[in-house]
């Protein structure tokens, strides 16, 4: 593909990339987030509609965006909270959507309608934190019991996943998967220490007085950071995605000098560009014509994205929220879609997914995050500011 497809479809994508604040503004009754019209812009603009542009035209740069919305995600994780009783319900959480997708998907298969047990059982236990992030900051819901809960389920619904492709999806085998798994978390380990060096004080001097300046110091660095873990991730046979987000993870522990304006550079550059031009890619790579063919596809993988892996959450949390804040963990919990995107690609290279079931994930991915976090929000808005606190049981840890 030449450079002149590929600017012009960066020009389409960046059109729609700054038209969608303005149109959620004017939608903002309904409460439409950034990413719903992001989604559907993309639709509009891709190949099966509007012919603007096509996915592979923007594919590394989505990539990218894929890269910085995990890499923001772990970021925003505070791995105190597992060793409190958010972090434990969270992997309570899990472990009961597992085991309920395990039932729900060998019941499909039992009955002819799906052909890859394990990427649709993976699947169903998803949640999508980093699409959430930007929704959940915009709305002001990460303070309070709410946020505190809710960052170490999405956490756990996305790397355990993950986990779960390396190990039962990777080419090389099962044992193979095991062991780059191991041996990324142990690199990430290793790259967590690497910057006590950065403390001997000529070193620190550079850095501090380049963080600002024209250099970027800690900028570079986290970017260089990045897309080591990602090469690093795909050279292991791993999803990218793990290692972007252990290289959020890791940020968190080791980040230099003035960390409040590392994190709006990072905004800046992640939500300023490459996120959005990962969200207007999903809506472009959607596959319209087969979820027409069974919409009655979709429509069930969206409902048991709410089943199995949101009503897990309402009740677990009954001893910790109250019922409108368990109603809102149930909906951001179910919240699914770049890890089904990674599930789809995945079982339809090895040829296991139907594809008519690899469209019906993406597609019910898609409506879980136009429907779900704006249901969230409302019912967050419906709230009197004043009230919020008599709602909220004590915290339990």
């Amino acid at each position: 593909m030449d450079v002149e497809t590929q600017l012009q479809a960066l020009l389409v994508v960046s059109v729609v990339s700054v038209a969608a604040p303005f149109v959620s503004a004017l939608l903002a009754r309904l409460l439409v987030p950034q990413v719903v019209v992001l989604i559907a812009g993309g639709v509009l603009i891709g190949p099966q509609v509007g012919g603007l542009a096509e996915p592979e035209s923007v594919e590394l740069v989505a990539n990218v965006g894929l890269g910085f919305l995990f890499l923001l995600a772990g970021y925003e994780l505070e791995l105190d909270h597992f060793r409190e009783r958010s972090g434990r319900l969270a992997i309570a959480g899990w472990t009961v959507s597992a085991v309920l997708s395990i039932g729900v998907t060998g019941a499909l298969a039992a009955a002819g309608l799906v052909n890859a047990f394990v990427p649709v059982a993976l699947a169903l236990t998803t949640t999508a934190l980093g699409t959430l992030l930007p929704i959940l900051r915009d709305n002001d819901m990460l303070d309070g019991p709410l946020g505190r809960f809710i960052m170490p389920a999405g956490a756990v619904g996305e790397f355990l996943p993950i986990a779960g492709i390396a190990i039962f999806l990777g080419s090389e085998g099962r044992l193979v998967g095991l062991i780059s798994l191991v041996a990324m978390c142990a690199v990430a380990l290793v790259l967590a220490w690497l910057p006590r060096l950065g403390r001997l004080p000529r070193i620190e001097a550079i850095s501090r007085k380049g963080e600002h300046a024209t250099s970027q110091i800690t900028l570079r660095l986290t970017l260089m950071l990045l897309f080591g873990l990602l090469v690093l991730a795909s050279d292991v046979g791993l999803d990218v995605v793990l290692g972007a987000f252990l290289a959020g993870v890791i940020l968190r522990h080791w980040a230099p000098g003035d960390v409040a304006a590392l994190e709006e550079k990072l905004d800046a550059v992640g939500y300023g560009f490459f996120i959005p031009v990962f969200f207007v890619s999903s809506g472009m790579s959607l596959d319209l014509a087969s979820i027409r063919e069974a919409p009655l596809r979709l429509v069930a993988f969206f409902v048991l994205l709410l089943a199995v892996r949101g009503l897990p959450s309402f009740v677990l949390y009954r001893r910790d929220l109250a019922v409108r804040q368990r109603v809102q963990m149930m909906l951001l919990t179910a919240t699914s879609l770049p890890l089904l995107v990674a599930l789809a690609t995945v079982g339809l290279d090895t040829g296991h997914m139907l594809p008519e079931n690899a469209a019906a994930l993406i597609g019910a991915g898609v409506l879980s995050v136009m429907f779900f976090p704006g249901l969230a929000v409302a019912l967050d808005r419906s709230t009197p500011q004043r009230h919020r606190g008599d709602e909220e049981p004590p915290d339990r840890r």
